[in-house]
């Protein structure tokens, strides 16, 4: 199996949601959760004797044009790991979406990555009447209702969360690697949790992950979005092969509402 993603920074919002069943439950949503100009930080922390250090940051941008003559949202993430974690796993990825807004499907995705000297690149054009997805690479068969790692994320966010109930499962696919992965996102519910930016009330759920480089398989990484219209990431738990991962958002800007979520609970 091919290596997938780095720490989940940019991976992990694949959220919430729904009864197994065709993938065609996840299509068809429209955007009501974000909106251009919004921009999301996040800090990413690794453990391995018992203590959280700061390893490195992840911001996501959203911004509104033009492609292939539609108009689409532009939405990128870039991860950088701190120079002190250079020395040991030096990180620089770049993902990239454009993401039809009629449809909420990827036009085009870029994964442009370096991880501790192992780089990649890929440029994907999907074809969604055609079935297809043209990459660096050649020409490969998706499936309906497609989504890319960043897409996905986006897409996600647009979930109405209260028409499911704890251990519900949606079923997704998305293209990566030149592949289409069959994957699915566990909601667990509703709880309050604390950050190093503040309280929230939150909406939690577990994605199913593929076996990679820094991943376990399974049900492993734990996930929290901000219980309100916008549905931030607000925090990612998770084991890697040596140690763990948190990930807490640090700031936001320009988002679609008020968030909400910010609370004052003991």
């Amino acid at each position: 199996m091919k290596r997938i993603i780095k720490t989940g920074i940019l991976f992990v919002v694949l959220s919430a949601f729904t009864v197994e069943g065709p993938n065609d439950t996840f299509c068809g949503l429209k955007n009501t959760a974000f909106k251009p100009g919004e921009t999301i930080t996040m800090k990413v922390f690794y453990n391995t004797l018992g203590m959280y250090i700061g390893a490195g940051e992840a911001t996501f941008t959203t911004s509104i044009e033009r492609f292939n003559g539609k108009v689409a949202y532009h939405c990128v993430g870039e991860g950088k790991s701190y120079s002190f974690f250079d020395n040991f796993f030096r990180v620089r990825d770049r993902y990239e979406t454009y993401i039809d807004t009629a449809t909420m499907l990827p036009i085009k995705f870029v994964r442009n990555v370096d991880e501790g000297g192992h780089k990649i690149y890929n440029n994907v054009t999907f074809n969604h009447g055609a079935g297809t997805a043209v990459s660096t690479n050649g020409v490969f068969k998706t499936s309906n209702c497609i989504q890319d790692v960043m897409s996905a994320i986006y897409y996600a966010r647009n979930i109405r969360f209260e028409k499911y109930k704890p251990g519900d499962k949606i079923p997704f696919d998305m293209f990566l690697d030149d592949e289409v992965y069959h994957l699915y996102i566990r909601y667990l519910g509703k709880e309050n949790i604390k950050t190093r930016y503040g309280k929230f009330r939150a909406i939690k759920f577990k994605p199913l992950l593929i076996k990679g480089t820094m991943f376990t398989g399974g049900e492993k990484m734990t996930a929290w979005v901000s219980d309100d219209p916008n549905h931030i990431i607000l925090r990612v738990e998770s084991p890697i092969s040596v140690g763990n991962v948190k990930v807490d958002m640090l700031g936001y800007s320009n988002l679609r509402y008020p968030l909400t979520s910010l609370s004052n609970f003991k």
